[in-house]
């Protein structure tokens, strides 16, 4: 596995618990408003942390961290994420898995191998307009797979970062993607030091933010904005 940063400490990214963060290097998406770019473009790729520190930290924090996050890029293209989280299982740690969808084999494989507790992802975009969104090509019957997988989760939530490129109907049709879904969150989007440049783009003020949440609860059982 390839590990491009590592978070000792985080109170927000698994809900009710303190979690750390492994940040894989890699992704098979080219979202534009990515702030994780060092981690996506093969050319600006960090140096890789021995996962050995991680290791040595998660040891000594038995007790004090509740779960582990793996985010990335894009954890599921890691040829060895199960077995690096069948390790933290092992650890005695919960795990979290963020995920863009793309490969529901590995999602279900996870799931049906008891080495993940909790899974996030990402809706990018209404189906008909993930290419758009991602910059690649994508077969979307693949996304509908993990939103469906995913969705029979006991523990599980989507999210959507609010994009300035999407229109009102396309969040309209992300919230009846997901009709049903017991979490969802919308992601204020950064427009600053992000895979391509996004700045002539503005945010959506908060009032429109606030629309959409209202929307969106027509659709889910629940909503929030995460800033």
């Amino acid at each position: 596995m390839k590990i491009g940063g590592f978070q000792r400490t985080s109170l927000i990214d698994y809900p009710g618990k303190i979690c750390s963060i492994i940040f894989t290097i890699g992704c098979n998406f080219r979202c534009p408003y990515c702030y994780n770019h060092r981690l996506v473009l093969p050319e600006r790729y960090v140096e890789p942390i021995p996962i050995e520190e991680v290791w040595s930290f998660l040891k000594r924090r038995k007790g004090k961290i509740d779960a582990v996050e793996f985010t990335g890029g894009e954890p599921t293209i890691q040829g060895d994420l199960i077995e690096k989280m069948s390790k933290v299982k092992e650890m005695g740690f919960l795990v979290k898995l963020d995920t863009n969808g793309s490969h529901p084999e590995i999602i279900e494989k996870c799931i049906k191998k008891g080495v993940v507790d909790y899974v996030a992802m990402d809706i990018k975009a209404p189906l008909e307009r993930y290419s758009f969104v991602t910059g690649v090509s994508i077969d979307i019957e693949r996304i509908k797979e993990s939103i469906n997988i995913i969705g029979h989760l006991p523990d599980y939530e989507f999210r959507t970062t609010l994009y300035p490129a999407l229109s009102d109907k396309d969040f309209l049709e992300i919230f009846q993607l997901i009709k049903g879904a017991k979490r969802y969150f919308l992601q204020v989007c950064k427009l600053e030091d992000t895979l391509e440049d996004c700045t002539h783009l503005k945010q959506f003020p908060r009032e429109k933010i606030e629309i959409l949440k209202k929307e969106a609860l027509k659709f889910v059982k629940n909503c929030e904005i995460r800033e």
